[in-house]
């Protein structure tokens, strides 16, 4: 089984916004691969979709608690360093530009409050994070990342139409990166996936 959860923060007013990049991708990824309708779930502490794709099963999970907290919906399935090897993290990343994607495995948390929840909660590093940039392009076409005493503000500010285009193009990348870990390989995904 295959679990892959999309950060980002419940509730209406959060839904477009750039934290959320996460839980729309995976939302993508599960309509993108016929996956039920999510539903709530008191074991993940949020919502979760079962299926398959071709023989293997996966469990998409969308937290229901706060960003800092995204570990307890991981917690109950997660129970050992074998089991959190197939596990697929997805979260925005303020240090790459908007519709970048990058994958990584056994690293840290890079200051990201909800990966730090989820690692704290499954007690390793060595699971799989697909890091999606949320900030603009600047000079050189490296991110632009706010100012510090902006940063809130940035996070939780909902995408603009042509921002949301992007971030939609990226999710189908996720998407694509994900069904090439689970059908092939992590190891294939990653030097696919991660160019530039």
């Amino acid at each position: 089984m295959y679990y892959i959860v999309g950060l980002g923060n419940p509730g209406e007013e959060y839904a477009d916004t750039r934290h959320n990049a996460g839980r729309i991708a995976v939302e993508f990824f599960a309509k993108a691969n016929s996956l039920p309708s999510f539903v709530s779930n008191k074991k993940a502490v949020g919502m979760i979709s079962e299926g398959q794709i071709k023989k293997e099963k996966i469990m998409a999970i969308l937290p229901d608690t706060f960003m800092n907290k995204s570990g307890a919906s991981v917690k109950p399935f997660i129970t050992s360093v074998k089991k959190a090897e197939s596990l697929i993290v997805v979260h925005d990343d303020l240090d790459m530009p908007l519709g970048k994607i990058k994958l990584l495995f056994n690293r840290g948390s890079g200051g990201h409050k909800g990966v730090e929840s989820v690692r704290k909660a499954v007690k390793t590093d060595a699971f799989i994070r697909i890091k999606m940039g949320v900030s603009p392009v600047g000079a050189k076409g490296k991110a632009k990342r706010p100012d510090a005493d902006k940063i809130m503000d940035f996070i939780v500010g909902k995408f603009k139409k042509p921002e949301f285009d992007l971030i939609k193009k990226a999710s189908k990348l996720v998407a694509e990166a994900i069904e090439m870990i689970i059908l092939e390989s992590k190891e294939k995904a990653m030097s696919e996936f991660n160019q530039g």
